[in-house]
């Protein structure tokens, strides 16, 4: 998808599609009885004080350090700075309301800096620029120069039954190798108590 707030593009730019893998390490846990519920919001910022929101991950129930499996694409401008603001939320709302979240921390960026390290590892930080706590955030870079497609679809039978007061609530983690090395690609919804479990069709 094309950035929003993105230059427009001109007959001479240089322009590549870039997807974005996101990973937290070491988040501030902000619920009482359970792990915070992370999500990352990504926003950009081409000139002046504003910064408008382009795409959000995911969101991780009771995880301190997640590893998000929604990508986020961008279209890289090689030759304009692109400056990106990673904020990361402790979401407790089915709709995802950040001004009823928890701020986790958050980390600023150029797209050019994360393009040419590959992998981009930084601590986050409060508004205020203080340490949040010893939260770190990871970002990992792939141009994507095929546009196939895959239709995946996947079940599996005879399941091992781990809870003690009833069945598996089974789900699958799909890895790819990269340069950086392996990075979670898909990350298929829990299906609860079923040994025998189909899950939905996936690209």
């Amino acid at each position: 998808m094309a950035a929003v707030g993105a230059p427009p593009p001109r007959a001479t730019d240089c322009v590549t599609k870039v997807a974005l893998t996101i990973s937290c390490d070491n988040l501030l846990d902000m619920d009482a009885f359970s792990k915070s519920d992370p999500m990352c919001v990504l926003r950009m910022n081409t000139s002046g004080p504003h910064w408008y929101e382009i795409c959000r991950t995911e969101k991780i129930q009771n995880c301190l350090n997640p590893r998000f499996s929604k990508s986020l694409v961008l279209d890289y401008y090689f030759e304009v700075v692109q400056k990106l603001r990673f904020e990361v939320y402790d979401i407790d709302t089915e709709n995802c309301n950040l001004e009823e979240a928890d701020f986790l921390g958050q980390m600023e960026c150029t797209l050019g800096q994360i393009v040419s390290s590959s992998k981009l590892t930084k601590p986050l930080v409060r508004r205020d620029r203080t340490p949040a706590g010893s939260g770190t955030i990871t970002i990992c870079a792939e141009e994507q120069t095929d546009n196939r497609v895959v239709l995946f679809e996947a079940a599996a039978r005879k399941l091992d039954k781990k809870d003690f007061f009833g069945k598996s609530d089974p789900f699958l983690e799909f890895y790819k190798q990269t340069e950086t090395g392996w990075q979670l690609a898909h990350r298929t919804e829990v299906i609860k108590n079923n040994l025998n479990p189909t899950w939905k069709p996936f690209r």
